[in-house]
C-alpha cells in the first residue's frame, strides 16, 4: 500500500541527484551534494522529524567492473528531534559512512526443460559474502536518494535527549506481595 509516507513509482524523491554511468570518468569523481530548504522540510516529513537542519554528503563515484558504478563517502546531518521520554525537541549530529556498489539488473534465468541440459553451476561461497549490487537502472543512479536513504536507516526510532531518564510513577495502592496489578484501575470501588 502507498501512503504518504511511501513514494508511488515513477515519483522523484524528495532530494534527487542523479547521476550517469557516462558522467564518471575512468579515474572516479569526487561529488559533493548538499539539500536545499525545501528537500531539507521534505525529508523531516517523510522521516517524522521537527526539521532537517542541514544534510550534505562527500562522496566518490567510480566505474565498477564493466558496466557498474561504486560510491563511497559519508553523510552529515544536523537534524532535530522529538525526545520520546520527555517529548522535549532536540538537535543532534548524524555522521553516516556509505558505501554502495550498482550494476544493471541481471536478467531473469529461463526456465530449463528436462531434456538434457547440464545442471546450473554451483554458487561459489565468496559470492555469498557479499552483498549483491543495486541495480542500475538506466545507467544511473540517484546519489540524493541514497543519501536520504542512508540518513533514514541511521536515525534513532526512539531518540532520547542527552541526560533523559524515564522515571516510573510509584504505584498508588499496592496489593498482596507487594505487587501493583495493571488492572487495579478497572475493578470497581470498595473491592
Amino acid at each position: 500500500m502507498i501512503d504518504e509516507h511511501n513514494m508511488a513509482l515513477g515519483e522523484k524523491p524528495p532530494f534527487s541527484r542523479p547521476l550517469t554511468l557516462t558522467e564518471v570518468p575512468p579515474e572516479g569523481l569526487e561529488i559533493k551534494i548538499a539539500a536545499t530548504d525545501a528537500e531539507r522540510a521534505a525529508l523531516a516529513q517523510m522521516n517524522g522529524l521537527p526539521a532537517v537542519l542541514s544534510l550534505e554528503a562527500a562522496l566518490r563515484a567510480r566505474r565498477w567492473r564493466s558496466d557498474g558504478l561504486e560510491v563511497a563517502g559519508e553523510l552529515r546531518a544536523h537534524v532535530r528531534q522529538t525526545c520520546v521520554v520527555t517529548l522535549d525537541e532536540f538537535d543532534s549530529e548524524v555522521v553516516e559512512p556509505i558505501e554502495l556498489r550498482f550494476a544493471p539488473p541481471k536478467e531473469a534465468p529461463k526456465p530449463r526443460s528436462r531434456r538434457h541440459e547440464p545442471e546450473p553451476e554451483a554458487i561459489e561461497q565468496n559470492m555469498l559474502d557479499d552483498d549483491p549490487p543495486d541495480p542500475l537502472i538506466g545507467g544511473a543512479v540517484d546519489l540524493g536518494a541514497v543519501v536520504s536513504e542512508f540518513l533514514t536507516l541511521t536515525l534513532d526510532p526512539y531518540p532520547r535527549k542527552p541526560g533523559a531518564e524515564f522515571i516510573e510513577p510509584a504505584p498508588e495502592a499496592e496489593e498482596e506481595g507487594g505487587v501493583v496489578s495493571p488492572f487495579a484501575k478497572l475493578r470497581p470501588a470498595g473491592k
